[in-house]
């Protein structure tokens, strides 16, 4: 598989959490002329998903069945996909959960479900990928970290601390991956206002799943190493890593 036009991969998309917004204005924004394939639990649900992204250009959509926490699952999946399609484009990961904070401080099972979810699947799916697309020789991987791993809060510890976890593994396979013509993405976003967040009040430099889809498919272009949507939060964190512990654990989320 080559490249398109401005750097991403040719072949199909393959959006691992066939409901998420974000990710299906990702895979809107990279339909046009390509095979996309939506993965998620009850996936016989995803017509409505499924018809948006043939209206925005796809080829063809295929719906299929997928289980993030059961990691069991994950290798002979992709590899399936990946036989039947030929090789894949770009996969992205837009699985994961929040979870709730004050049951998880007194629930471990519901802290370990969260960590599961959001680490856990990840890892798996990211170490059966990597190996596929090395083999392959090509293709773009796209992870989604938060600003919530960058310095973690005690508003959201249970949540931060896996994406922290997330977004050391990305860095570090990101860099395994340097050479092998396959390109990972690692995208740090801050409060993002959709169906994940509602009855929530969004956080200073909030963004919307549009907004971030637009950073994705740019850095995607660039074959940029990591994108912060929005770009503010960059030097913010930066500034945030400094203050004393002693501010710092009085921060919200």
């Amino acid at each position: 598989m080559g490249l398109r036009g401005g750097g991403i991969a040719d072949g199909p998309v393959l959006l691992l959490g066939g409901r998420s917004e974000i990710g299906l204005e990702v895979a809107r924004r990279l339909a046009p002329g390509r095979v996309v394939i939506l993965a998620a639990r009850r996936s016989g649900e995803l017509a409505e998903a499924g018809a948006a992204v043939l209206a925005a250009g796809a080829t063809a959509v295929h719906c299929v069945e997928f289980d993030a926490d059961d990691t069991a699952s994950h290798p002979a999946l992709l590899e399936k996909l990946a036989a039947e399609h030929g090789g894949l484009g770009v996969t992205v990961l837009a699985f994961g959960v929040l979870g709730d904070q004050a049951r998880a401080e007194q629930d471990p099972a519901h802290a370990l479900a969260v960590v599961h979810t959001d680490f856990v699947a990840q890892i798996s799916v990211l170490t059966t990928l990597a190996n596929l697309l090395r083999t392959q020789g090509s293709g773009q991987i796209v992870v989604f970290s938060s600003v919530a791993g960058v310095r973690v809060r005690r508003a959201n510890y249970v949540y931060g601390s896996a994406k922290a976890g997330l977004d050391g593994f990305a860095g570090g396979l990101a860099d395994a991956l340097h050479g092998s013509g396959v390109h990972l993405l690692l995208v740090r976003t801050g409060f993002v206002i959709g169906r994940m967040t509602e009855g929530m009040d969004p956080a200073p430099f909030s963004s919307t799943p549009d907004q971030v889809a637009v950073a994705v498919v740019n850095g995607l272009r660039r074959r940029a190493g990591r994108v912060w949507c929005p770009r503010i939060l960059q030097p913010v964190f930066f500034v945030m890593r400094l203050l004393p512990q002693a501010v710092w654990r009085r921060m919200p989320r």
